[in-house]
Order: structure tokens, then C-alpha cells, then sequence
């Protein structure tokens, strides 16, 4: 089984288009389970928490994982908890660390902040600077992590066509 991450900034349709490839490729899609956490807590998010999201985002690739028909789509990986992490806290849990060391991807979907701006209760960075300096940040990870990539742009269509394209040949390889 081949495990392709879509990874990004936020408001970049990286769960559009995890879905849509998961349709596509009949198969599963990991969702960010980041949301998932955050909308059930009933405070703002501390640095302890971005562990138990790790983990959570973990264990959710692994049950889902067993499911995967050829490809597992990911939207997103420990990466982001790094990058997330780092920013508002400038440092990361050692834990997640070692566990994005060990984490296993065989493509990256870099997704491009050319789409519009969609407001979310658990979006932070509005801000035209701040969305150019996360996408750099995910370029030069994806770029050193040894890792094939893809760089995602233009409107859902193009985005979802450039993304099937790099996942079938991955696929194909």
C-alpha cells in the first residue's frame, strides 16, 4: 500500500481534496484529526495538546490504514502538528519528533494558497504574509524529506487533475 499526504496551509482544500482522491482512487482518506479534538474541547488548545493530537492522527491512519484499497490518502501528517507547534510555542514535543522520524509517506500533495480565504473557528493565519510563510515552510519540508512531491495550484478542477495524475503514477511505479 502506497500512503500519499496532502499537506499545506490552512484554507487550501486539502480535505476537498482528500476526498475527492478518495473517491477517485476507491479508497479511504485520514482526515485532520486535529479538528476533530479541537471541537470537542471546551477551552483553547495548550502545547500538551498537539501530543494528544499526534497521537490521535496516528492511531487514526492505522485504523484506517487496514481499509486502503492500493493508496491511503492523508490529509495531513506530524508535520503540521511540527510546524503548528513551533510557531505558537517555538519548540515541538520531542515525542512527536521522534515519531516523524519513523513516519513512512510516499508522496506529498503540496497544496498552493492561490484559493480564497474560507473562514473556520479553528483557522488562525488570515493573514496573505502568514499564508505565504506556512506554504514556504511546508515547501522546504517537503522538499528535504527525500519524498516525491507534487505542487497543487489553481481551481478545485486543476487541483484535483494534477493530483490524480501524481497519485496514478505513483501508483504506477
Amino acid at each position: 500500500m502506497k500512503k500519499v499526504v496532502v499537506i499545506g496551509p490552512e484554507s487550501t482544500g486539502k480535505s476537498t481534496l482528500s476526498a475527492k482522491l478518495a473517491e477517485h482512487f476507491h479508497t479511504v482518506w485520514t482526515p485532520e484529526y486535529a479538528r476533530e479534538y479541537l471541537e470537542k474541547l471546551s477551552r483553547p488548545y495548550e502545547q500538551h495538546d498537539l501530543l494528544a493530537i499526534a497521537e490521535g492522527q496516528l492511531r487514526l491512519e492505522h485504523e484506517l490504514a487496514a481499509r486502503a484499497n492500493q493508496v491511503l490518502i492523508c490529509d495531513t501528517d506530524l508535520y503540521v502538528i511540527k510546524v503548528w507547534s513551533e510557531h505558537k510555542y517555538q519548540e515541538c514535543d520531542p515525542r512527536i519528533l521522534k515519531e516523524i522520524a519513523t513516519q513512512q509517506c510516499d508522496h506529498y500533495l503540496l497544496t498552493y494558497i492561490d484559493l480564497p480565504w474560507e473562514e473556520d473557528p479553528q483557522r488562525e493565519y488570515p493573514d496573505p504574509e502568514m499564508r505565504t510563510y506556512f506554504y514556504q515552510v511546508y515547501r522546504d519540508i517537503v522538499m528535504q524529506s527525500g519524498v516525491t512531491w507534487t505542487d497543487i495550484r489553481g481551481s478545485y478542477q486543476q487541483r484535483e487533475a494534477l493530483a490524480i495524475e501524481a497519485v496514478t503514477r505513483l501508483l504506477q511505479s
